[in-house]
């Protein structure tokens, strides 16, 4: 059930039609370790912080069962921060700020206490750092899922590549994987990823659900329709923590088993654009997440007789 969560621990100030967040706690190993830990405890934690960082936060994800060796924790710098702002459809967005702090010189340790760990998720963040990680692990985890976006293929895609090879599971949105791809068809696009590495793909398409790609293998699951989306920032992560956290805590990475954490990351998704930052993620309950997941079950759910 070992679980590595990679990521960053930042703060965010966002701006959606909804109103302004101020400065508060994100990046994606925060969502990863909120998210994953309703599944699997411990989530090994691998990040870097200021001494800005609220050390609230930090008691916060230790009592949920999120270990902190591997944060690393420079005390003469500021977190990274970023600043956005969400046009009214919440699906595109304008970055107004990025101050990368100690994310310029952040080069990740892998504690001894981490080695040996069966799963490892790699939250967005630069490919070699990524790539940094896996070849320090003495033993291959059984499966390694990497989250990444169009910034990477932009200004780093040598690396990129380079982490491809090595992983088995790519997390990407469909502009993403028409990019990396360099097709239309997202049905062409996944053999040609596939072909690049991974052996499975997930394609996120935010409020139309998600594909899972595997071999001659396809499985849609939709978004759940939601009232209000308040915030979408960290719903990518938080979608990526639920579909690891539910693998590490079956221990089972079947396609069908990944059939079901697509839609437990889904259900965890659902909850975090709710309200501003991490701040759904820690009011939810087992019970609550059990409701979600029937309502998606309910959303699909059908009987239809075929006539001959």
């Amino acid at each position: 059930m070992s679980l590595i969560a990679v990521g960053t621990m930042a703060f965010d100030a966002i701006e959606t039609p909804f109103g302004k967040s101020g400065q508060i706690v994100g990046g994606s190993a925060t969502y990863l370790a909120w998210s994953a830990s309703n599944f699997v405890k411990p989530v090994n934690q691998l990040s870097v912080i200021g001494y800005d960082f609220p050390k609230e936060e930090l008691d916060a994800l230790e009592a949920r069962g999120v270990k902190l060796d591997g944060v690393q924790i420079k005390q003469d710098e500021k977190s990274f921060f970023w600043a956005g702002r969400y046009h009214l459809d919440m699906n595109t967005r304008d970055t107004l700020d990025t101050q990368l702090n100690v994310l310029a010189g952040f080069e990740p340790v892998v504690p001894e206490s981490y080695q040996g760990a069966e799963f490892l998720m790699l939250g967005n963040l630069m490919p070699k750092l990524q790539l940094s990680v896996i070849r320090q692990l003495k033993t291959r985890p059984r499966l390694i899922v990497l989250d990444t976006m169009n910034f990477w293929m932009d200004t780093a895609m040598e690396d990129l590549e380079a982490v491809l090879k090595e992983i088995d599971v790519l997390m990407i949105n469909d502009s993403e994987a028409r990019q990396l791809s360099g097709q239309f068809s997202l049905v062409k696009a996944a053999k040609i990823i596939r072909k690049m590495g991974p052996k499975y793909l997930v394609i996120k398409k935010g409020e139309h659900g998600a594909l899972l790609f595997h071999e001659n293998e396809v499985f849609f699951a939709p978004a759940l329709p939601l009232e209000e989306v308040f915030d979408p920032t960290g719903a990518g992560d938080t979608f990526a923590g639920g579909f690891i956290g539910h693998l590490a805590a079956t221990k089972d990475i079947s396609f069908a088993n990944m059939k079901t954490a697509i839609i437990k990351g889904s259900a965890l998704a659902s909850f975090c654009v709710e309200k501003f930052g991490a701040t759904r993620m820690k009011e939810i309950t087992k019970k609550d997440i059990d409701a979600r997941v029937q309502q998606f079950v309910d959303l699909v759910n059908f009987e239809i007789v075929i006539s001959e």
